[in-house]
Parts: structure tokens; sequence; C-alpha cells
């Protein structure tokens, strides 16, 4: 039995005694869109972030190349300010975690490490219906180590167990599914492969800064994830990856770059690399400045929130927005809180597109992939109890 009523005066009460509502202040809406619902997809910019990236333009301009070590936050280091609240966001340590490059990138590097594959183990396993770039980059991997037709996906609702086997050399699944909204519990499929002999990978491209995560803890080898989604990091925004501590000083293959090199003889360009140990010594360049400052304004805001109490709110949230869009639409994501996130995932009795485009025209922001799935997510740092009813309203007109 739920307490959720379809009234704007008891969502708006809700809003009322929600100690997160403040942070809704702290965005920036698209003109003439007071509904954003694409949090999935790009999060909304945090005012603050014209304020940081503004200070890195400052001091570019007035010290050039000595702000690589001068000034209140020199550029050197700089990427190190994200480290620790990256760290409590994902349930890591500190030196499991970095920022750098885009999301496919980081996975191309972690496969270079991690997909080792010989003669009999060699597949990869991946969950149907996998972001594009994932399959993408696993299936190019396989066939640069000429195994063609080593990707093996696991059909939606199936056990992943029981697709690895002795031949099976990497799990990578991405946690929630891009499209589905469907989580993972990545502690059991750690575990399942790990007793298989399988390196277990993870794209958190849909998690990080969704789900609370125990990254450590779950005993996965390496993740991935883009920040520009829920973590609202501006678009084509850094990544980020993980590297589990028991990997940290491994004497593991790897496409290496000066950023990654010992920090305390980088500058004297020795012949040979000698990594940093820890998910640093995956970096290849120096990072982009004026990205990282944006990130840090998002980041900033997450710890000021906290990731427990940002999930127990959007899981209410999103199990209103469910109740409130019963049978409106065949529910594809599942309606277990432990098994989603923020975003739910509707086959509607509509063309998608065209209903995206009247729900923009009355001021909501939602995404669509054709011709008849609609997604929409409530990031719970943004996100007002009286907006998922006021969206719920509209479909219902709409539909």
């Amino acid at each position: 039995m739920t307490d959720f009523r379809d009234d704007g005066e008891w969502a708006r009460a809700q809003d009322a005694k929600d100690d997160l509502s403040r942070f809704r202040a702290e965005f920036a809406f698209p003109d003439g869109v007071e509904l954003y619902f694409a949090g999935h997809s790009l999060g909304l910019m945090p005012r603050r972030a014209r304020e940081y990236v503004a200070a890195e333009l400052d001091a570019w301009a007035r010290r050039g190349v000595e702000g690589h070590v001068e000034g209140e936050r020199p550029w050197l280091p700089y990427h190190e300010l994200l480290t620790a609240p990256v760290a409590r966001l994902l349930g890591a340590r500190p030196h499991e975690v970095v920022v750098m490059n885009s999301a496919t990138v980081n996975l191309h590097l972690m496969l270079v490490s991690f997909y080792r594959p010989t003669r009999s183990r060699y597949r990869i396993v991946i969950e149907e219906g996998a972001f594009p770039s994932d399959r993408y980059a696993v299936a190019s991997q396989a066939r640069f180590h000429g195994h063609p037709d080593a990707v093996v996906e696991v059909p939606r609702g199936e056990d992943p167990a029981r697709y690895i086997d002795g031949s099976a050399a990497l799990l990578l699944f991405g946690s929630p599914n891009f499209l589905s909204g469907e989580a993972f519990d990545l502690t059991a499929l750690s575990s399942a492969a790990h007793e298989r002999g399988c390196i277990a990978g993870f794209d958190l491209s849909h998690g990080a800064g969704n789900l609370q995560l125990e990254l450590h803890d779950s005993g996965a080898d390496f993740a991935v994830w883009c920040n520009y989604k829920y973590l609202n990091g501006g678009p084509g925004g850094l990544g980020g990856a993980f590297v589990h501590e028991r990997h940290a000083s491994a004497d593991l293959p790897r496409f290496a770059g000066w950023w990654g090199h010992d920090k305390g003889s980088r500058f004297t360009m020795p012949a040979g690399f000698r990594a940093i140990p820890g998910a640093e010594g995956w970096q290849l360049s120096n990072p982009p400045i004026l990205q990282l400052a944006a990130l840090r304004a998002s980041l900033e805001l997450f710890d000021a929130a906290g990731i427990a109490a940002l999930r127990a709110k959007s899981v209410r949230l999103v199990a209103y927005l469910e109740w409130l869009l019963r049978d409106r639409g065949e529910l594809l994501t599942p309606s277990d809180p432990a098994r989603r996130g923020a975003m739910l995932t509707l086959r509607v009795p509509a063309d998608a597109p065209s209903l995206l485009r009247r729900l923009r025209a009355r001021g909501a922001v939602c995404d669509a992939r054709p011709p008849d799935v609609l997604r929409l997510s409530a990031p719970p740092l943004y996100t007002r109890f009286a907006d998922v009813q006021r969206l719920a309203a509209m479909l219902r007109e709409e539909l």
C-alpha cells in the first residue's frame, strides 16, 4: 500500500519537507523549461560552474604558463581536487579512481590491460542491448586480438553466470543499462566472474551519481564512466576510471602516457616509463582544466547532499513516477528499486519523437528512442515531486 496521491498540493507538500529541495536552485534550466527529465543524457549546468570555469580562464590570462604551479588552485595537481569526492561517490578508495579522458577511451585503456585472451579463454560477456559504444569497443578489441566472434550477449532476464564458462576472459556490464534502466548487482557479478577465472569490469556511465555504489567492496577489477549525465560535468565532459587496489602495482600491459608516469620524476623526462601506483597510472596526458573546473562545481553539490540521501529520495521519486504512469505504457525498467536508478523506460502507445516535441512545447524535456520508447529520469538533485506529478499529468493528456 502506498501513500502517494495524484495531487499537486500533495506533491508540493513532499517538496516542502524535502531537505534536498534547496539544491534545485543551484542549477540552470533551459529557456522555457521547468520540467527536465533528461539527466540520463545530459545533466543540467550547476550555476557555480560558470564561476569556476571563469576563475581558471582568469588565471590563464593573468599567469600564463605559471598557472601550472602558482595560484590558489595550480593546474598541475588540479585533477586531484576531484579524487576524494569521486571516491566517496563511487564507494572507492582515492588511489582507485581518476578523472580522465572520455568513457570509451577509458574503456579501451582498461581493455588493453585486462582483456588478455588466450586460445582457449577469449570470450567477452556483455548484456544484451549494451550501449553501442561498449559493443563497438569490445568487438574491436576482440578483432584486434584475432577473435572476431568473441562477444557473447546475455539475454535480458537470464543469469549472467550461466554464460561465464571456461572460455570467458572478461565480463563487461553496463549498470544501469542505458535503455532499459536495469541495474545489476556488481558484487554478485564480480564474484561469479572471479569464481570462473574471469575479469569483471563495468560501464557505470548511467550509475555514477545515480546509484549508491560500493565499487571497492564489490571486488570489480575495473570500471569506467562518463561525468556529463547524472554528474552534470558538461557536454562532452571528462570520464573516469576505477582500478581495484589489488592491481595498483601489478605489472599489467598498458598504453602509457607521460601523465601516468611517476610524479616525482615526470618533469625530468626519463627514458623509461614508471607508472604511478593506482588508477592515476593509466593517465595519458594532462587533463583539460576548464572541464575539471565544471565538474568540480557539481561534485561539491554531491558532497553537500550526500549520495545516501540522494539515493533515498531518488527511490521515492521514481516510485511515484511509476505509480502515476501505471497503465499508460509498458514499463521496460524493473519495478524493484534495487534493480533500477533514477530512470524509467516506457513503451508508449504513440510515436515517441512526436510525443517528445509536444512535451517540449509545453516546457518538459524528456528523451525518446524511436519508434515508441520514452526514457524519463528524475535526478534528485534538481527534480521535485511536483515536477513528477506535472509531467505525469502532461503524459496522460498527450497519450
